[in-house]
C-alpha cells in the first residue's frame, strides 16, 4: 500500500511551493504587517505562511511609512534602500571598484598627472632640472647660451608648466571629491538598511520569544493539569 505524497508547503500570497522557497509563518509576522498582508488578502490567517519575497515587498512598504513618518519625503537614497529591502539585494560593494571602470583616458591622465606632480620625486627631479638648466647656461655655455640670465625661455616653460598642471590637478582634486560623495552615499545607504534590517530582526526575536513563553506555559498548565489527576485518582496521595 502505497501512501499519499505529501502537500509541500505553499505561499498563501502567490501560490508557490517546492524546498527552495523560503515561508514564514504569519504567527512570526508582525502584527502591523499582518494587518496589511490581511487588508489585500482578507483570507490570510495565523496558519497560513508566505514567501519572503512578498513578505519582503510589505516589509519594505511598512520601513517606508515609518521613514515617511519620521523624515516626511524620502530622498532618493532612502528609496533606493527601500528598494533593495524589497528585492533582497545586497548594498556592500567595491566603490572604488565601480568608479575606476567608468573613468575616461582624460581623467586616468589627470589622476597619473596629480600622483606625479604631488610626489617627492617631482619635486627632486625639477630642482635637479633647475640645476642643470642654470648650470648649462652660466658655466658650460660661457659663450653662447641658448638661455642666458635671467632665463627667460626657463621662466616661459614654468609658466606654461604651472598654467598646465594648476587645471590638471583641480579636475583630480574634483574627482576625488565625487568619490569620497559617492563613498558617504554608499555608507549612508548600507547604515540605514543594516538599522532598518536589525530593527525588524529584533521585533522578529522578540514575538519569538514571546511564542516560545506561551508555548512554555502552556506545557506548564498541561502538567499542573496531570499532577492535579494524578492525586485526585484513587491511592495518588501520599498518607
Amino acid at each position: 500500500m502505497t501512501s499519499a505524497p505529501v502537500a509541500s508547503p505553499r505561499c498563501a500570497i502567490c501560490g508557490r511551493s517546492g524546498r527552495k522557497i523560503e515561508l514564514v509563518s504569519a504567527e512570526m509576522i508582525r502584527d502591523n504587517i499582518l494587518q496589511a498582508i490581511q487588508q489585500d488578502h482578507p483570507d490570510f490567517g495565523l496558519q497560513d505562511s508566505i514567501c519572503l519575497d512578498d513578505l519582503n515587498r510589505y516589509r519594505a512598504a511598512y520601513v517606508e511609512s515609518i521613514l515617511r513618518q519620521e523624515r516626511g519625503e524620502l530622498s532618493d537614497l532612502e528609496q533606493e534602500v527601500i528598494r533593495n529591502l524589497a528585492d533582497r539585494v545586497l548594498l556592500s560593494e567595491n566603490v572604488d571598484e565601480e568608479i575606476e571602470e567608468r573613468l575616461t583616458v582624460g581623467q586616468r591622465l589627470a589622476d597619473r598627472v596629480a600622483d606625479v606632480g604631488g610626489s617627492w620625486i617631482f619635486v627632486i627631479g625639477f630642482f635637479v632640472f633647475l640645476g642643470v638648466w642654470i648650470a648649462i647656461n652660466t658655466v658650460l655655455v660661457l659663450r653662447r647660451p641658448f638661455d642666458p640670465f635671467p632665463f627667460i625661455l626657463l621662466n616661459l616653460l614654468l609658466s606654461c608648466l604651472a598654467a598646465i598642471q594648476a587645471p590638471i590637478i583641480m579636475m583630480s582634486q574634483n574627482r576625488q571629491e565625487e568619490k569620497d560623495r559617492l563613498r558617504s552615499e554608499h555608507d549612508y545607504q548600507v547604515n540605514l538598511k543594516a538599522e532598518v534590517e536589525i530593527r525588524l530582526m529584533s521585533e522578529r526575536i522578540d514575538r519569538l520569544l514571546g511564542h516560545h513563553w506561551q508555548h512554555l506555559l502552556e506545557i506548564q498548565d498541561v502538567q499542573v493539569q496531570l499532577m492535579e489527576e494524578l492525586r485526585s485518582r484513587p491511592g495518588g496521595k501520599r498518607r
